[in-house]
């Protein structure tokens, strides 16, 4: 008896007791969640960007606000009014009052395009070249086709006024009280982490300000100085160029390249003069935006790299279409934000463990 060895069991791969058994139970569920996490986001997609158009465009009323309230002292909600209140005077009385002059120059624009692009591929075949027009129609749909194939139901007119009216009222809401939604957002996370979270808050709502503001004086800039310029050069359409370059200058890079095809391709169809000062006006003015406005308002609270910000722009747009385009600079600022405000956060805890006393 006293030579007989005790033989302790213990549980097998197959027992959700083993210890292997729960490291890779643990391990799956961290590839599980992921998989579905990704999954949510290519689903949930076209509302998250709803809900980032609707913060961005609530930044902006915001700001408003906040810069009448030095004018005029009066309540948040009265000054809200009015910032709404001028933006749709402003938008009725460039959309209605002009609609018909602007509606008939669109139409002669698109036929004005087409021909010089046309122009442009035979110049092309008597170098040797051997693209066709053809070509470069087939590439713009091609180009159209790819963006957007998340954001599909933005696509349709009535999907887009949907989209736009959801994120207009969202965006109301949001800035008539936005300390609101912030402390319910904060309510969510735990106590130690709901200061962090207020410090990065207010550093991206600050961001997103300076950002947009920036971005509104560039695009009265670029607009009236290429409307004004177009004008006094006696280039056509210049009313139409003049807005159109103001709305794409909400988007930086790219906007500016579609803008300057339109006012060189226009300009040449007036003639030769007509084109050289119309492809002039676009470097002035693009000039006086890159090197004056943006220095001035937008870079100095971001700071992003142009070359960033066109990689952003190029993969958010192959991924959402027309919303990521016009979204992509403001999360990538907002990424940005909180990137630094994290790594400060590292910095002061690893300054606190590295002054903590070591017991001898």
């Amino acid at each position: 008896m006293s030579g007989t060895k005790i033989h302790i069991e213990e549980p097998g791969p197959s027992e959700l007791r083993s210890p292997l058994v729960q490291h890779e139970i643990k391990r799956a569920g961290v590839w599980f969640a992921m998989g579905i996490a990704i999954a949510l986001l290519v689903l949930l997609a076209q509302p998250i960007l709803l809900i980032m158009g609707a913060l961005v465009l609530a930044t902006m009323m915001d700001g408003g606000t906040r810069l009448l309230g030095r004018l005029l002292p009066i309540g948040r909600g009265w000054r809200l009014c009015i910032i709404l209140i001028a933006a749709l005077t402003f938008l009725v009385y460039t959309f209605y009052l002009t609609g018909s002059s602007l509606a008939a120059q669109a139409q002669a624009m698109r036929v004005i395009v087409e021909t010089q692009i046309n122009r442009i591929g035979q110049w092309l075949q008597q170098l040797g070249v051997t693209t066709t027009p053809e070509d470069f129609k087939s590439l713009a749909q091609q180009a159209m086709r790819s963006l957007g194939r998340v954001t599909a139901a933005v696509g349709t007119m009535v999907g887009a006024i949907t989209s736009g009216v959801m994120m207009l009222v969202l965006a109301i809401f949001i800035a008539m009280e936005p300390k609101l939604y912030e402390r319910g957002v904060a309510w969510m996370l735990p106590m130690d982490k709901r200061g962090r979270f207020y410090t990065i808050a207010d550093k991206m709502g600050w961001t997103l300000r300076r950002l947009m503001f920036g971005r509104l004086i560039g695009m009265a800039v670029e607009g009236v100085g290429t409307w004004l310029l177009l004008w006094a050069g006696g280039v056509p359409m210049a009313g139409l160029l003049g807005i159109l370059t103001g709305l794409f200058a909400f988007l930086p890079n790219i906007g500016s390249i579609i803008s300057g095809v339109l006012i060189v391709l226009v300009g040449f169809s007036a003639g030769a003069d007509a084109g050289l000062y119309a492809f002039g006006v676009y470097l002035a003015v693009q000039i006086v935006d890159g090197y004056l406005i943006v220095p001035m308002v937008a870079k100095r609270a971001t700071d992003l790299a142009p070359a960033l910000v066109l990689a952003a722009q190029i993969l958010f747009g192959a991924l959402f279409g027309i919303m990521g385009l016009f979204l992509a600079d403001p999360i990538v600022a907002m990424i940005k934000v909180w990137l630094e405000e994290r790594s400060k956060a590292l910095e002061v805890e690893n300054g606190r463990s590295a002054a903590v006393p070591v017991a001898g």
